[in-house]
């Protein structure tokens, strides 16, 4: 099943499945408030003989699919080539920090450029969304816990996050956490660490990878986390970033207003964000 968030005319935020190959969006807001409820839930497939409300996909608009997470977990260096690029060692440890929901915005809205940063960078990511939450879960269990994956753009101000060893400011300013279009349910995805991860800007390619890079993989990340804080359901974990970030470049480069970035990730989908100033 793929999750999203959409509204129609009067502008209320409904959860709902999109159906691609109908182009249609169901509207689950009959038995659900939101995304969240449908995830703690754990509903990942839609009931046989239940009608819900549909809409055709291009009379909906699209938001982010889940808008009110308990937290956004973010990996840092989790490719070893972003970490070489970036000056960072590979880690023993998972580098973790938090983006504040307030970042959150979806497909086609833009992202903002703060008036005090001169360094805006991108980030495509991969994420994944907990579905049954658990505390001190062992690697093996992994597979219980989690919901979904969607796309997170971890965008970020270079100048702000070098003025201090936490990074979570830096990738907080209000629309710096693109995400979507869905959260696409796990048992979609056949291996979440063999996805082909792409951002382009205006057409040109800067991040092409694969999710088999990573450093550490989700049952890691999941272990770790959990074994210092429990993991809530509609938690979302980016799982970091790999090579070719404005800030690894020589010259660096960074976002500027005018622009549109796209990510695609196989499986999970493509999100689209133009780039204005403030």
């Amino acid at each position: 099943m793929k999750l999203i968030s959409f509204s129609i005319n009067d502008g209320l935020v409904r959860p709902g499945a999109l159906l691609e190959d109908g182009n249609l969006v169901l509207d689950l807001s009959s038995v659900y408030n939101d995304t969240r409820a449908v995830i703690a839930a754990g509903i990942t497939t839609l009931p046989a003989g239940v009608t819900y409300p549909s809409y055709p996909l291009a009379e909906v608009r699209i938001h982010a699919p889940l808008s009110n997470p308990p937290r956004i977990f973010c990996i840092g260096a989790n490719y070893a080539e972003h970490a070489k690029e970036t000056g960072h060692a590979v880690a023993e440890f998972p580098v973790v920090f938090l983006k504040m929901t307030t970042a959150i915005i979806g497909p086609g809205d833009p992202i903002v450029l703060p008036l005090n940063s001169s360094e805006p960078d991108y980030e495509a990511e991969l994420a994944f969304v907990i579905g049954h939450g658990g505390y001190r879960i062992p690697a093996s269990e992994w597979h219980r816990h989690v919901y979904g994956y969607t796309i997170v753009n971890d965008v970020s101000a270079r100048d702000i996050q070098r003025q201090t060893s936490q990074w979570s400011l830096a990738k907080s300013f209000p629309t710096f956490c693109p995400m979507g279009p869905a959260i696409v349910t796990a048992d979609e995805v056949p291996d979440p660490h063999s996805l082909d991860i792409r951002l382009t800007i205006d057409g040109e390619v800067l991040q092409n990878a694969n999710t088999n890079q990573f450093v550490f993989q989700i049952p890691r990340l999941v272990e770790y986390i959990s074994s210092i804080t429990p993991l809530l359901p509609g938690d979302i974990v980016s799982t970091g970033t790999p090579a070719g970030v404005g800030t690894g470049r020589t010259p660096k480069r960074w976002l500027k207003p005018g622009e549109s970035v796209t990510i695609s990730i196989e499986h999970i989908g493509t999100i689209t964000n133009p780039v204005a100033a403030e």
